[in-house]
This record gives C-alpha cells, sequence and structure tokens, in this order.
C-alpha cells in the first residue's frame, strides 16, 4: 500500500519544504545627524556669507542654491529608504506567496477527493488477493474432506511438527550414532585398526540396519492400515519381510565379528555359509550380544519411523496442504487488515500534521503582515523625521543668513519646507486577509477531520469484506 494517498504525500513533502522563518528589522532607515551635515555643507558660514551680500533677494519666492543643495541631500535619503522599502516589501511578498495558501487549499481539496478512491481501490485488491487464497484454501478443505469420505476416516491426522519432529529425527540420529560406536567396539575384535576400524566398519552395518528399519516404517508397514484388504495384506508381509532382514542382518554381523576375530581374509563367504548351514551356531556370548543391541536399535528405528507420520497413506500429506493453505490465507488477511490499519493510522498522522502547519502558517502570515504594516509606519515616521531634519538645516542656514542682511529677508523664510511623501505600494488585491486564512483554515480543517471519518469507515469497511469471505466460504465440518 505504498502507493496510497499519493496527493497527501505531495502535499506532505510539499508543507514540510516551504516553512520559513521570518527575521524583521526596523534598522533600514538610518536617521541623518543634523549635526554632521551643517557642518559638512558649512551652513552657518554660506548663510553668513550669502546674507552679507543679501542673497537671497528679498523678492525671491524660490529657494537658492544652498538651500536647494539641503532639500536634495533629504530628497536622496527619502529614495535611498523608499528604495530599501520597496525592496523589504517584495521580501514580505515573496514570503507570504511562499505560503501558497491557494495552492495550499487546492491541493488538500484534491488530496480529500483522492484518498478515499485510494485507499478503497487498495482494499479492491487485498480483497481479490485474498479471493484467490481462499479459493485455494477451499480446495484444499474439499480435497481433505473428499479424502476422509472416500478413505472413511473418522480420527484426526497424526503429523509430527515443531519439536516433537525434531525429537523423533534427532532421535534416529543417536540410534544410529550409538550402533557405530557400540558395533564398532565388538567389531574391533578383528580389526588390525582397532576401535577406528571396528567403527569404520560398523558404520556401514549400521546405516543398513537403521536405513532398512526406517524405509519399511514409512513405506511399507503403513499398507496394513489402508482399506483396501490387499494393500493391508502387502503390509502385512513386509512386517514379516522386515523382521526376517532385521533378524538376518544382525546375525550376520554376529557372525561376523566371530570370523573375523579368527581370520583376516575371505571373511565375507565364510560369513554367508555359516548363515546357510548353522545361523544360531554363535559361540561367543559377547556375539549374542551384539546381535541383540542391533536387533533392539532397528526396532526402535522401527518404531520411531511408524511415528514419524501418520500411518494411513496420504492422510499427513493432504491435511498438510490444508493446513498450509490455511496458514497462508489467515496470514494474509492478517497482514492485509495490518497495512488497512497501519495506512489509516499513517494518514491520521499526516492530516494531523497538515493541520497543525495550516494554523502555523497563518501565524506565520499574520506576523508578516503585522511586521509589514509596521515598516510601512516607520517608513511614513521617517518621511516626517526627514522633513523635520531639513527645516532644522534651513532654519540654521537662513537664520545666520537673516543676522548678517542689511535689508530684509524673503519672505518664504519664514514657511517651512514641506516633503513630497511618498506612498508605498499597495498589497493587491488578491492578497488574502487574516479573515480570509482564517475561514479557509477552519474549512479545510473541517474537511480534513471529515477525511479522517470517512477513511476509518472505509477501513472497517474493508476490513469487513476481508472477513466476509470466511462468511462466504465456510469452512467444511471435516477439518479435523
Amino acid at each position: 500500500m505504498a502507493k496510497t494517498f499519493d496527493g497527501f504525500n505531495r502535499l506532505l513533502e510539499k508543507v514540510r519544504g516551504s516553512s520559513h522563518e521570518f527575521v524583521v528589522t526596523t534598522e533600514i532607515f538610518p536617521n541623518l545627524d543634523v549635526e554632521r551635515v551643517a557642518r559638512d555643507m558649512n551652513l552657518a558660514e554660506e548663510g553668513k556669507n550669502r546674507g552679507a551680500l543679501d542673497q537671497p533677494s528679498k523678492s525671491s519666492k524660490s529657494l537658492d542654491d544652498i538651500e536647494l543643495a539641503v532639500v536634495g541631500k533629504l530628497e536622496d535619503a527619502k529614495s535611498t529608504a523608499y528604495n530599501n522599502l520597496e525592496d523589504q516589501l517584495q521580501l514580505f511578498a515573496g514570503r507570504l506567496g511562499s505560503l501558497d495558501f491557494e495552492g495550499q487549499f487546492s491541493d488538500l481539496h484534491r488530496a480529500n477527493a483522492e484518498g478515499v478512491s485510494d485507499f478503497k481501490a487498495e482494499i479492491v485488491k487485498g480483497r481479490n488477493e485474498l479471493h484467490g487464497l481462499r479459493r485455494a484454501l477451499s480446495a484444499a478443505e474439499e480435497d481433505y474432506a473428499d479424502f476422509r469420505k472416500r478413505h472413511r476416516i473418522t480420527r484426526a491426522p497424526r503429523v509430527s511438527e515443531g519439536y516433537v519432529w525434531f525429537f523423533k529425527i534427532s532421535f534416529l540420529f543417536f540410534l544410529f550414532l550409538v550402533e557405530s560406536i557400540m558395533n564398532g567396539i565388538f567389531l574391533a575384535k578383528g580389526s588390525d585398526m582397532g576401535i577406528v576400524g571396528g567403527i569404520t566398519e560398523a558404520f556401514s552395518f549400521s546405516f543398513l540396519n537403521i536405513g532398512i528399519a526406517l524405509v519399511f516404517a514409512l513405506f511399507c508397514v503403513s499398507l496394513v492400515a489402508h482399506r483396501s484388504y490387499f494393500l493391508k495384506l502387502i503390509g502385512a508381509l513386509s512386517i514379516v519381510l522386515y523382521a526376517g532382514l532385521a533378524v538376518a542382518l544382525n546375525l550376520g554381523l554376529a557372525h561376523y565379528r566371530e570370523v573375523t576375530g579368527s581370520i583376516l581374509e575371505d571373511a565375507g563367504p565364510l560369513v554367508m555359509n555359516r548363515i546357510l548351514t548353522d545361523p544360531l551356531g554363535l559361540t561367543d556370548i559377547k556375539s549374542w550380544l551384539l546381535f541383540g543391541i542391533g536387533f533392539m536399535f532397528s526396532i526402535f528405528a522401527f518404531i520411531d519411523g511408524w511415528y514419524l507420520r501418520d500411518p494411513y497413506p496420504g492422510y499427513a500429506g493432504v491435511y498438510k496442504r490444508l493446513i498450509a493453505a490455511r496458514s497462508k490465507y489467515s496470514s494474509r488477511q492478517e497482514e492485509l487488515i495490518e497495512d488497512l490499519l497501519s495506512v489509516r493510522d499513517d494518514h491520521n498522522e499526516k492530516v494531523d500534521f497538515i493541520i497543525k502547519n495550516l494554523s502555523g502558517r497563518r501565524r506565520e502570515h499574520n506576523a508578516i503582515i503585522a511586521h509589514r504594516a509596521k515598516l510601512l509606519s516607520l517608513f511614513v515616521q521617517y518621511q516626517e523625521q526627514l522633513e523635520r531634519t531639513a527645516n532644522v538645516l534651513l532654519k540654521r542656514y537662513r537664520e545666520a543668513n537673516v543676522k548678517a542682511r542689511s535689508d530684509n529677508a524673503p519672505k518664504y523664510f519664514d514657511n517651512a519646507w514641506k516633503l513630497d511623501r511618498i506612498k508605498p505600494t499597495k498589497a493587491g488585491e488578491s492578497e488574502l486577509t487574516d479573515r480570509d486564512v482564517a475561514d479557509s483554515i477552519r474549512k479545510a480543517q473541517s474537511e480534513l477531520s471529515e477525511q479522517i471519518r470517512n477513511i476509518a469507515a472505509v477501513c472497517d469497511d474493508g476490513i469487513d469484506q476481508y472477513r466476509e469471505l470466511d462468511r462466504l466460504h465456510p469452512e467444511t465440518a471435516a477439518n479435523g
């Protein structure tokens, strides 16, 4: 279900990748140092010198060169401040644009529309998969029930699994190992390599002894339990054949011990001759002990092999296929249900994150608007401060000029200079207000909450659909 809620996943990545920290500074409109400007422009001296010449004339109505230079300096400061203001406003606009509320809400609406559909599509895929597994399970159940019916079996199958199977197999290896060692000890009497040579020779006898018992127990004697009388007969004969082979093999091993104890060459033909002419003619008690131990180990292996699987041929196999199909179906059903719950929870976490992020973006939006408004207010104040600064500088020039004059000063000397205010670029009409953002966020939160409820309902419905297969295809009564 990795592709479920692609819309929400894309939106989540976009949300995580476009958040900004906003830092505002109010030091973009530097104040002019009145004393320094007055000193640099030598206003007092210039006013005194021009006043001594009665300049500007009393009939003059416009600013003279010195006054125009003062005004020009203030106009330059205003232009510089305005350019800085525009740069800051552009920065604010970019940060507001990066919040992309319209895009967020559009993506959110689209993700909401796609979310339930995607989730339902995943449920359909899972249901189709489970349907195939359920049909396979039904077929296995039918095979199992048909087998029991055809062979008139009413008991549960005997199946060794887990630690029981491990114990039985381990017991066979233990029998083989112990018998090999004990046979080697007994056979060491006639081996020029001692115990090592005896164990090497006894290895093949032990393998054959245990192997014959296991083969007859697994594939031959089990026919006794079959409903066919012919197969029952074959099974009974196989028991007799097994007993004869087990006795003959272990007698042969005992005779081999006695023969190899007296001669080192051509022991094989002599052993065969003794078995045919005098099979019970063992003269050493250890030879009889070797025979008894070998035959006992063969019986143990035969019994262990008999209990390795169900005695009725084919019954354990058909039952294991049923168990395997049932386990595969139930395991996959549990996995798909867990996947649904996991995807639902993951979706809800993403929705919670988006809701919190929208609230955070609203706070950031308000902070940017407030900082922008403060900056605009500072620019208005700065222009007022520039006007005051200009009049202070002009006053110093004019006062020095008036004191040095012999004629009256121009009338405009009594008038304060007015700075032409610059009105900053207004925000676009399409820009969202706090009320617009708040209303849109409330609507988005309501839609997301409804989405959570819808997904929860679809998830519950999907789980019911998965489990509905059990009611459409109930297990047969004769499942053991």
